[in-house]
């Protein structure tokens, strides 16, 4: 994202009710401890690619239908229920019994897979049970402001008993998942605090709750849910990873993204540092100073990835909550007073992790990242939604392409953009944000070699693939584009009039 250009005026984003989802927390109890199981999400999957999670989906009309049709649905959670069985026969072939897990018939399984309507009339012809009687809410959470749509989650659970109870899963119907695995919450934890394995952050805060409370019941799974079930619900960080914690801040952004990530970044037990805290207003403000607190290190300072509007907070109120010295690029200490600057491959020591200071203009000069076992803090370099701008006058396309092969050929662990949820599959975003840049720059390129000659011109070719463009923001960014191939000595300018320079060797 980047500041708004001068004269584009974009209309308001307003946000619609969370969708109701349900995930299913499913249990047993292994030969050393319990076990949950998680799986692997397909890297073609649009949410959470490549990660470990818990199956699950979107309650829809079917599930309304089963509450009103089948008996057993009752309370608050009925529908929540209702979609979890229905989307546990699509995606592990499983029902819950009084006996704990059984097997769906093949037959049963592909109809409901192929048109999910079918789950009613096969559960009333007795096809499989629908047993509710074991299932529980643990809680709810609603996922945090990252994007467009937001969904309100019901963390179901089924305890299947011991392992015999439960019957070998068969991935080979669906597409969802490419793995399952049974594992103990204590384990899952320990890969994921090695970023051995990734897992979604729901699942991760839920999972260490789960072992706290195991813990305190004596490894008992049913007395352990019953207790998580009934606590009210608690404000609960949003970890991307080991040592990346995140706090949405509300901003003045590019839409369709209207907050910005702030992040906490550094080791969970010792010093971390406060990255891009946006935070104009004093209610987020309080946002963060609660993670602050939360938090059981020591925050060491204050710093950003770069000095567009969006990212740097109220210094007045920053420095109210948080008496800590601010960190920063030489660039960005031109528009915030920096008692440190940042320089391109100095090394960051918080606590027990190491994290590289890369300086990466293009976007916007002095632009830093900061790369750890965990992944890359990219700020603007990419996002997890909308699209990044490259102003046209402190921005430089060819350097931010460059910037981009530079940051893909370190190959993070994972991406934590400043706008949207973090990225699985890092390989994947910068090459298809390289590949789109280079095409529209050749685009541009090709248009004034063409014999096109004013930006309006230019801009109505190089963006014919993308007729839903902003027209003002297109027009910046062929800009931009014009500007670095002039920069390059490729193209030149005269009185508002682009050609090719034909004294370039």
């Amino acid at each position: 994202m980047s500041e708004v250009p001068d004269g584009v005026s974009l209309s308001s984003f307003e946000r619609r009710p969370p969708r109701p989802t349900a995930t299913m927390t499913m249990t047993r109890d292994g030969h050393d401890d319990v076990e949950v199981l998680l799986g692997l999400r397909s890297e073609t999957m649009a949410a959470f690619p490549g990660y470990w999670a818990f199956p699950g989906g979107g309650l829809s009309r079917v599930d309304d239908a089963a509450v009103e049709t089948l008996e057993g649905f009752e309370g608050p959670g009925a529908k929540a229920t209702a979609c979890i069985l229905r989307e546990m026969s699509e995606e592990l072939g499983l029902a819950p019994s009084e006996n704990g897990l059984v097997s769906i018939p093949l037959d049963a399984r592909q109809q409901i897979i192929a048109d999910k309507r079918q789950y009613l009339p096969l559960a009333q012809a007795g096809e499989f049970p629908y047993n509710t009687d074991s299932l529980r809410v643990l809680s709810h959470r609603i996922t945090p402001p990252f994007g467009p749509i937001q969904f309100d989650n019901a963390f179901m659970h089924f305890h299947a008993g011991s392992q015999e109870n439960v019957p070998e899963i068969d991935l080979e119907p669906q597409t969802e998942f490419t793995e399952i695995m049974w594992d103990s919450p204590k384990n899952i934890l320990h890969r994921w605090s090695k970023h051995e394995i990734k897992v979604a952050p729901p699942v991760v805060t839920l999972l260490m709750e789960i072992e706290r409370t195991l813990e305190r019941e004596g490894r008992d799974m049913v007395k352990a849910a019953e207790d998580i079930s009934e606590r009210l619900p608690a404000r609960r960080s949003i970890l991307f990873a080991h040592g990346v914690e995140v706090v949405p801040v509300k901003t003045a952004t590019l839409p369709p993204a209207d907050h910005t990530n702030c992040y906490l970044v550094g080791d969970p037990e010792g010093d971390f540092i406060l990255v891009d805290p946006a935070s104009h207003l004093r209610e987020g403000m309080e946002d963060l100073a609660n993670a602050v607190d939360r938090h059981k290190g020591r925050l060491i300072a204050i710093t950003f990835t770069h000095s567009h509007a969006d990212h740097i907070g109220d210094m007045g109120l920053l420095r109210e909550a948080f008496d800590v010295p601010i960190w920063g690029s030489e660039y960005t200490s031109k528009t915030v007073a920096c008692d440190r600057i940042l320089t391109d491959g100095e090394t960051l020591q918080l606590g027990n992790q190491n994290w590289q200071i890369l300086i990466t203009p293009g976007h916007h000069p002095g632009h830093t990242c900061f790369l750890g076992d965990a992944g890359l803090i990219a700020g603007d370099m990419v996002a997890g939604i909308g699209t990044i701008l490259i102003p046209p006058h402190t921005g430089d396309m060819n350097v931010y392409m460059e910037q981009l092969e530079r940051l893909k050929n370190l190959k993070p662990h994972l991406l934590f953009p400043s706008h949207g949820p973090v990225i699985a599959l890092p390989t994947h975003k910068f090459n298809h944000y390289i590949s789109h840049r280079k095409a529209r720059h050749e685009a541009v390129f090709d248009a004034v070699k063409s014999g096109l000659q004013s930006l309006s011109e230019i801009t109505k070719v190089a963006y014919s693939n993308t007729p839903n463009a902003h027209p003002i923001l297109a027009e910046d960014q062929t800009l931009s584009h014009l500007m670095s191939h002039q920069r390059a000595g490729v193209l030149i300018e005269h009185s508002s009039k682009w050609s090719v320079n034909n004294t370039k060797p």
